[in-house]
């Protein structure tokens, strides 16, 4: 079965960019030993989202010139392509690319430099974070309305959940839709304090876990067709939830909510796609079907063109067992 899951074709829409930079790279541009590379990059003992998110303050060091970030997509690519990765959105915050002088659009122009390299097809969500000013916020909004559509898709909103609540950053979100700009949500993840407020924003929404805890917000999810990014082993990196056994992705999938299946940050959780899909089948009872619908699910919610899903679509046909 796990070969065969490594073969299967695979959608991934929630993926971090600095949160996936490959070890090697990051022990050849900070000249530390494989050990020490792994102690401040890689989760090992947080604590909670807050100490989970410490870790980018490291990768982020060496993504600030064109050659590191274009060389960090570039190997992220060749990630997904190894593992059969058909379409990703990955999503960065440009904010934090510009401390040595890069612009915002050098920045991006970096990333789909690297990403042009390979053949999986992918498309850029661009981050804004809680924490930052309407102004740098307001810019991410701006480049995004640029780009759109010429290898950037839509805006999402990442960074401490627990203690900046979206209300904080609500406006931003009436800009996005002004301006048809695609939206995804970083929310309930942590608690379900802003589930009710992102829903007239966006119809996708990272993490939302902490729903499984109040059957009506399972229900609104439900009934406002919102698919879940879910991300099992970065919940328990940040101590969301206990062990993978206690992860409630197949209750929420199996009462229907629209579900699809996510790495978050293949090298800060120390994770693949295909292993994330072992643990799905091996600890919760998922089938081989039961991953192919979450697949199409995502294609239901990517953000491209009814074209571009139907080709994606196309490479499911005849998988189902």
């Amino acid at each position: 079965m796990n070969e065969r899951l490594f073969k299967m074709p695979k959608v991934e829409l929630h993926l971090h960019l600095d949160g996936s930079v490959s070890l090697d790279l990051l022990k050849k541009w900070s000249g530390l030993n494989t050990d020490e590379v792994i102690k401040k990059v890689v989760s090992q003992n947080d604590t909670s989202l807050k100490e989970y998110l410490e870790h980018f303050n490291f990768v982020n060091e060496y993504l600030q010139t064109k050659k590191g970030l274009e060389l960090a997509s570039f190997m992220l690519g060749t990630e997904l392509e190894k593992e059969n990765v058909v379409y990703a959105e990955i999503r960065f915050a440009p904010l934090l690319h510009i401390k040595q002088g890069l612009t915002l659009n050098e920045v991006v122009d970096s990333v789909l430099l690297g990403l042009s390299h390979v053949h999986v097809k992918s498309n850029l969500i661009l981050c804004m974070l809680r924490g930052y000013s309407k102004d740098d916020n307001k810019k991410v909004i701006e480049l995004a309305n640029k780009y759109l559509n010429h290898g950037v898709v839509g805006v999402d909103l990442a960074g401490d959940e627990e203690n900046i609540p979206f209300k904080d950053v609500e406006y931003l979100f009436s800009i996005c839709k002004f301006a048809n700009i695609p939206t995804t949500i970083h929310a309930g993840e942590v608690s379900t304090r802003d589930i009710k407020d992102v829903i007239p924003y966006t119809k996708r929404i990272g993490h939302g876990i902490k729903i499984i805890n109040d059957e009506s917000l399972m229900d609104l999810i439900k009934n406002n067709n919102i698919l879940l990014e879910i991300c099992p082993n970065s919940n328990i990196d940040t101590k969301n939830i206990d062990n993978y056994t206690k992860h409630p992705v197949k209750v929420l999938y199996d009462y229907g909510i629209k579900i699809c299946i996510n790495t978050d940050n293949r090298t800060v959780s120390n994770i693949s796609l295909t292993d994330e899909y072992i643990n799905l089948v091996n600890i919760l009872g998922f089938t081989y079907n039961d991953l192919i619908n979450m697949n199409l699910n995502a294609i239901d919610y990517c953000f491209i063109s009814e074209k571009e899903k139907q080709e994606l679509r196309e490479l499911f046909q005849n998988k189902k067992v």
